[in-house]
């Protein structure tokens, strides 16, 4: 009977495959060619938050499909931005920055890893210009090398306008509604476009308090709901606290701790997060986050001020203080990837097939799309 239901299920793909000349369109999922397959992934810079978004080793971003980085002003989204342009460079793509604010700063791109001399830098004046010109770089992309990696970075989608809105009187109201209806029109198009090709794209944007909201989500993004719809990954970051440190007998801020938390998640499972920071100078420190997720996990064991890793391949204590582990892991090649291994144990989920060893368990409904 099985051979014969797929038997059958290979001639409706043959025969929908036939009356589509231009490109096949039935698969099997367990095809290479299949356009659920993700073509690779490309790091935020954080390796905590790699794996929590994809669920997997050396994960990340999934290329060839959309992901939405929101966030309060001052959160990191437009750094998170700049460590995805650097990282596609590194895997050898081509860094593309659509920027609707004309506020970067070469320098700071510089000092995280981003060649500015290969970023191709787009100015965007309006929502309609965004998607334009996104879609005239997915199109030649598919004509000329459609293998190539691409990244696609807007900043940001709360800061622009529509050809309406700008040509407008600065008395004049009710554009709102012809943003998101652009925009919703715009991602119906592009989902699809960049869905077959090696181009992952990036939109950040601004959160904004809903009015009178006195249960759920009290927040909301610009742009109305398409692009919250249309995104495979949503990410949320939020401003932790300040670092601080003593110069010249002052406290002088040097950066900044950020939580990320995964508000949607069609790669991996959904409402995990990642605390990392963020220096001013350099960056996200990528393996200041491990520590957290070490102790979480009874990875290293805390006495005060040091922490002990016991290296279960040699047996060797190695002892600590946090300010001593990027250190450690830069000089211990073997250690870093031994951590590593554990830590993807640890938080990686595995799915099971059946629900035998599921138990009953408290039932959280106070309507919060993300839990703090």
């Amino acid at each position: 009977m099985a051979k014969k239901e797929m038997d059958l299920a290979a001639e409706l793909a043959s025969e929908l495959n036939k009356t589509n000349k231009d490109q096949k369109v039935a698969f099997f999922l367990n095809e290479d060619g299949a356009p659920t397959n993700v073509d690779g992934w490309i790091s935020t810079g954080c390796a905590m938050l790699d794996v929590a978004i994809s669920n997997r080793p050396y994960g990340g971003l999934p290329v060839g499909r959309i992901t939405e980085v929101t966030g309060l002003e001052q959160s990191g989204k437009s750094l998170v931005s700049a460590h995805l342009l650097a990282e596609t460079q590194k895997q050898g793509g081509v860094a593309v920055l659509i920027d609707t604010e004309t506020a970067v700063s070469r320098e700071f791109l510089e000092a995280i890893g981003v060649d500015v001399a290969k970023l191709l830098y787009v100015s965007a004046d309006s929502v309609e210009q965004i998607f334009e010109f996104t879609e005239t770089i997915i199109e030649k992309v598919r004509t000329t090398q459609k293998d190539k990696l691409v990244t696609i970075v807007v900043d940001s989608v709360a800061a622009a306008s529509t050809k309406k809105e700008l040509a407008a009187d600065y008395d004049k109201d009710g554009y709102a509604t012809d943003k998101a209806i652009i925009i919703s029109k715009a991602m119906r198009k592009i989902t699809n476009l960049i869905g077959r090709q090696k181009i992952t794209l990036v939109f950040t944007n601004q959160l904004r308090q809903k009015m009178n909201a006195m249960f759920g989500d009290p927040w909301t993004t610009s742009g109305g709901k398409a692009l919250a719809f249309h995104a495979s990954v949503r990410l949320r970051l939020k401003n932790m606290g300040q670092i601080k440190q003593k110069v010249n007998g002052k406290d002088k801020t040097i950066g900044m701790k950020v939580r990320c938390q995964v508000i949607k998640n069609r790669m991996g499972p959904p409402l995990r997060a990642a605390d990392f920071e963020i220096f001013f100078d350099r960056g996200i420190d990528n393996f200041g986050s491990w520590l957290g997720v070490m102790k979480e996990n009874k990875l290293v064991k805390q006495a005060g001020a040091w922490y002990t890793y016991i290296d279960t391949e040699t047996g060797e204590e190695l002892k600590f203080q946090s300010k001593d582990f990027i250190d450690l892991m830069d000089e211990r090649e073997d250690v870093k990837e031994q951590i590593y291994k554990k830590i993807c144990e640890a938080t990686i989920l595995q799915y099971k097939s059946d629900s035998k060893d599921i138990e009953a368990h408290k039932l959280d409904t106070e309507g919060a799309e993300v839990v703090d």
